[in-house]
């Protein structure tokens, strides 16, 4: 528009690229910013715009669109102390980046805290404001959540959603809004709670357009909950009536959705498929970095998945998780790292394993993931006391595929203890 210029243009540009993003024109949105911060120079303006490059190539699914991106968002980060918005957004991007590249979790979340202000989103950056928008919020919650800190995920998740509810915001916004507050649900074991919110979001995303990235967050999340309560009919039934397989969209989805789909396949008996779809979610994930092993589980279902029929393999899926999963440093990583190499021992060590899974994740806020790694221990340790607190917990989570193993396991009783 003529006469459109300084801040009203730089607001423009950015508002314009959002669009694109939430239409899933990732590729043009990142054009659109790179393209204004050009004709700027150093200062804030530049500054909030090469922010928002950071922002949309860091939710973009394909190959990083400019080479060393994560080297030059660590290089600005170091110097930012959270001084102004701009600065507080870098070290939010610098967060995200680092969790799904599955560095330091302790280091991430340092990062994260630091750009608040008293444990506190800054003015200007809130949930309805308009100068960043939820998507850089959201990659600060789920920073959190994907490090072990769902208490701090969770406040951020929830005050969205009381946010845009209060606001009367009823788009896109609040279905994104209550699929978050479903991942939160999710990560805590909460799972009656987490498919409540998920449907919730489902039917939200439903009206604002399907194929949306919002819509995918939806039917993904929903999707990894009910295979986590074990109800893999109701699962396929979703993934079937919302189109959840490929193409992917253009933007990453939380958890990764190839890993959850690779699950979903696999659990319905379709072996070589869900592991061919692993496969190309360890080449997706490859090519952008993302190691973070909680959010991209894929490693832990496909070693499983190739126990029999490739156990060098397997194996080495192994090692590499539990790598990967040290890296992090979190409880819940390091957790499910030893319930995959578990699974893939026998004896003693498999025992030994299964024990040392339960104790991390017992101190991890994931209490779905150790309600599972109770039951296995239990198995493994043929310990009825085991069986019985693994069912216990899986009750409380609301995992009936969990409750009804270990509860056959204790009725038929062979070998326990």
């Amino acid at each position: 528009m003529p006469g459109l210029d300084g801040s009203a243009r730089v607001d423009a540009v950015f508002r314009l690229s959002q669009a694109l993003l939430h239409n899933d024109q990732l590729e043009e949105a990142v054009r659109t910013v790179e393209a204004e911060a050009a004709r700027h120079e150093e200062g804030p303006a530049k500054l909030r715009l090469q922010a928002v490059q950071y922002m949309w190539e860091g939710i973009y699914a394909g190959e990083a669109t400019s080479p060393g991106r994560s080297e030059r968002l660590a290089e600005l980060a170091r110097t930012c102390t959270g001084r102004d918005n701009s600065e507080r957004a870098l070290l939010m991007l610098r967060g995200f980046d680092a969790m799904a590249r599955g560095e330091s979790a302790e280091e991430v979340v340092e990062l994260c805290d630091r750009s608040l202000v008293n444990g506190r989103l800054a003015p200007g950056l809130g949930w309805t404001d308009t100068e960043w928008g939820l998507e850089l919020l959201l990659m600060l919650a789920n920073a959190y959540a994907y490090t072990d800190r769902l208490d701090r995920a969770d406040a951020l998740y929830t005050e969205a959603l009381r946010t845009y509810e209060s606001a009367g915001w009823s788009g896109g916004h609040l279905a994104l809004a209550h699929a978050y507050v479903g991942v939160g649900h999710r990560r805590r074991g909460r799972l009656r709670e987490a498919e409540t919110s998920l449907r919730e979001s489902l039917r939200l995303a439903e009206r604002v357009g399907r194929g949306l990235p919002l819509y995918w967050s939806a039917t993904c999340n929903l999707v990894d909950t009910l295979l986590a309560r074990g109800h893999v009919d109701e699962a396929w039934a979703i993934a079937e009536q919302y189109e959840f397989a490929p193409p992917y969209p253009s933007t990453i989805v939380l958890p990764d959705p190839r890993s959850v789909r690779g699950r979903l396949l696999l659990a319905v008996g379709r072996t070589k498929d869900g592991i061919n779809e692993l496969d190309a979610a360890e080449k997706a994930a490859a090519v952008r970095g993302h190691h973070n092993p909680v959010l991209v589980p894929w490693g832990v279902d496909l070693a499983r998945a190739l126990a029999v029929e490739d156990p060098v393999r397997a194996a080495q899926l192994a090692t590499d998780v539990r790598r990967h999963a040290e890296r992090l440093g979190t409880d819940t990583a390091i957790g499910e790292a030893l319930r995959c190499a578990a699974a893939l021992e026998t004896g003693q060590r498999a025992v030994r394993l299964a024990a040392q899974a339960v104790a991390y994740l017992e101190a991890s806020p994931c209490q779905y993931e150790h309600a599972a790694a109770r039951v296995e221990y239990g198995i493994a340790a043929r310990s009825v006391a085991e069986l019985n607190r693994g069912l216990a917990l899986a009750r409380s989570c609301g995992a009936d595929g969990l409750v009804a193993q270990a509860r056959e396991v204790l009725e038929t009783g062979r070998g326990l203890r």
